[in-house]
């Protein structure tokens, strides 16, 4: 699936298709296919980040401070009566040290990129449904056995944990697949940034909520049994109310399905996929400019996602509840500036002064710049944690950029293998994004100070910029040649022969 091509858009507008589907389906099929599987992003992220603060309940700081609280006492005087978590009697039961924590916090996604290329290819070949409702139940149903697996010992807490990962794998090649599969192209960027900011949403949800829960009288525990609980539920649903594409689902109105399937090149029985062409994407430069700008977004992100409840503690010295809603505020700013801005993208490309190369530039540009100049300026705000909240704040926020960016340029480059190109970059970018809370972990190791996480965040800056320059200088918005554009010409014309010999025969 993909961008239709220009004779198709003409045959559509003229048969009136456009103007009566489009303004009167506000929330057709598509939508509700676009807003689960904005439920499956939340849902997803909810599970990788819940143990980000669970973690902070799990942990008994004392134990491992050797009898005092391990936190970082240089803001001690300047903080005064707002410090709030010495002697808080929040300690856990568990004595982990922070580079024993970062394993933990990786586990996840030593499963999660494990599955990402081969569900990628199998689910372009046997279909989306069943590899991403099924995986995510299983990671589902597995977050109720991490209780009890803590208690087993922190082997069997990171083999399931790596299990959910497993199961997670299928969530975004098969989320881009469904995308091209259900989605018009005018609608594209800003129902594809919906679905992704379900990435936000999720973080924003599971941050408070598991702080609450940690601090409720049913403690850490209860974060795993109730995520646990709406991840099943949801699965449950999207298998039940979701279908491959809309040739499958018999119940939808029949204009909506004329509509996307005119809009959409390859629902014709002519068309026909060619092989996958692996050299020529693994020479194709505007593809290693998006993997690269993917892995240093998600080193820098998986950077913030895992250490900044630890950071807020150690550091900002703010309690498990103020933590968790702290924490949530950057992701928040994220969500909202995502959705703000992929109308920015599309207007940049409606008005005709801008080119697709120009806008996923300028505006990933905005979404990786940002994060590494906010990084910075956090790791000098000394003990201010109310600027520090600020400016990270801030910077998280503009990293929504992305949506409209790297993340939506598969689509642009290459529509038809669209699935396969985000497998692979999501799968190496994992790698990277699982390498931060063991990097953090061992920098920060032993007593905490202001020293170490300042390692810490400039490396991140670092890493965002150098691969946000990486794709400004490199990227592609134009589709590539081992796309095979031509041939959506000639099954066009092919198809329309057919239908005029049909017509023929019929007169």
């Amino acid at each position: 699936m993909g961008y239709a091509t220009e004779a198709t858009m003409e045959k559509v507008k003229s048969e009136g298709c456009w103007s009566r589907i489009n303004p009167k389906s506000w929330f057709g099929t598509r939508h509700w296919v676009t807003f689960m599987l904005f439920l499956g992003m939340a849902n997803a992220y909810v599970m990788r980040t819940n143990m980000s603060v669970a973690i902070v309940a799990m942990v008994n700081h004392t134990a491992i401070g050797g009898g005092e609280e391990l936190v970082d006492d240089e803001c001690d005087a300047e903080l005064g009566n707002e410090t709030s978590t010495h002697n808080s009697g929040s300690d856990g039961p568990y004595a982990w040290e922070t580079d024993l924590q970062g394993y933990i916090l990786s586990s996840f996604f030593y499963g999660y990129v494990i599955t990402q290329i081969p569900f990628g290819i199998m689910a372009k070949k046997y279909g989306n449904i069943y590899f991403l409702g099924v995986g995510m139940l299983i990671n589902s149903v597995f977050a109720f056995l991490v209780p009890i697996s803590a208690e087993w010992g922190v082997g069997w807490l990171i083999a399931i944990r790596f299990i959910q990962g497993l199961g997670e794998g299928p969530i975004v090649p098969c989320t881009h697949s469904l995308l091209a599969k259900w989605v018009p192209p005018n609608e594209r960027s800003r129902l594809g940034a919906f679905v992704y900011a379900g990435a936000q949403f999720g973080t924003v949800i599971s941050m408070p909520l598991s702080g609450l829960l940690s601090a409720s009288a049913a403690g850490w525990p209860s974060i795993f049994y109730v995520f646990g609980a709406v991840g099943t539920v949801w699965c449950i649903a999207f298998l039940l109310f979701i279908y491959e594409d809309p040739n499958a689902n018999k119940k939808m109105d029949a204009e909506e399905r004329k509509f996307i399937l005119d809009s959409l090149w390859g629902t014709s029985q002519n068309t026909k996929t060619p092989p996958i062409p692996w050299m020529s994407i693994i020479k194709c430069l505007p593809f290693w400019a998006i993997l690269i700008a993917h892995m240093g977004h998600n080193y820098g992100y998986e950077t913030l996602m895992t250490e900044l409840p630890t950071y807020m503690k150690q550091v900002l010295h703010f309690d498990i509840k103020d933590n968790g809603f702290l924490s949530a505020l950057p992701y928040l700013a994220m969500w909202l500036f995502s959705m703000a801005i992929s109308h920015v993208a599309d207007w940049m490309l409606v008005s005709g002064y801008f080119t697709h190369t120009i806008v996923r530039k300028i505006i990933n540009g905005i979404g990786q710049y940002g994060p590494a100049v906010a990084l910075t300026a956090a790791a000098f705000t000394g003990c201010d944690r109310w600027l520090t909240i600020a400016i990270l704040t801030i910077g998280v926020g503009l990293n929504g950029g992305i949506y409209s960016g790297f993340k939506v340029n598969h689509l642009d480059i290459s529509p038809r293998f669209a699935g396969i190109l985000m497998s692979f970059t999501n799968c190496l970018a994992n790698l990277a994004g699982l390498l931060a809370p063991i990097y953090a972990g061992n920098i920060i190791k032993g007593e905490p100070s202001q020293a170490k996480w300042r390692i810490v965040f400039i490396t991140a800056a670092c890493v965002y910029a150098g691969c946000c320059t990486f794709y400004t200088i490199f990227a592609s918005g134009e589709r590539q040649s081992f796309d095979n554009p031509e041939n959506d010409k000639k099954d066009e014309e092919s198809a329309e022969n057919g239908n005029a010999n049909v017509q023929d025969t019929r007169t």
